[in-house]
C-alpha cells in the first residue's frame, strides 16, 4: 500500500514536472515571436521614419506605450497599403501622434 502511494506520487510529480515543461516550452515561443514582430516593426519604422522621428517615437514609448504601439501599426498599415511614399519627418509624426492621441484619449472626471 505504501508503495501504491509512492507510487501515485511519483506519477503525479512527472505529470507536473511535463506540465511545467510545456508552459515554460510555450512561454519561450511566444518570446521569439514577440522578439520577432518588434524586429519586424523595427525594420518598417526604419524605412518608413527619420532618424529624428524614430527617436520622438521612442520618447514617447517610455511615456505612452500604447500610443506608440498604436502609432507603429497605423504606419505599418500605411506602409504595407503603399501609401508612404518618403520618410516621415519629425514634424509630420507629430502631427499624428496628435492625431491618434486626440482619437483615444480618455478624459477621467473625479465626482465628490
Amino acid at each position: 500500500m505504501a508503495e501504491d502511494i509512492e507510487e501515485i506520487r511519483k506519477k503525479k510529480l512527472m505529470e507536473l514536472q511535463k506540465r511545467y515543461l510545456e508552459q515554460q516550452r510555450e512561454q519561450e515561443e511566444a518570446m521569439k515571436k514577440e522578439m520577432e514582430l518588434e524586429a519586424q516593426l523595427d525594420a518598417i519604422m526604419r524605412r518608413v521614419l527619420t532618424p529624428e522621428a524614430r527617436e520622438r517615437l521612442g520618447r514617447v514609448k517610455l511615456v505612452k506605450p500604447e500610443l506608440a504601439r498604436q502609432v507603429q501599426l497605423v504606419l505599418v498599415q500605411l506602409y504595407q497599403a503603399g501609401q508612404i511614399t518618403e520618410p516621415i519627418d519629425d514634424a509630420k509624426l507629430k502631427r499624428i501622434l496628435a492625431q491618434i492621441d486626440e482619437r483615444t484619449r480618455r478624459e477621467y472626471r473625479i465626482k465628490w
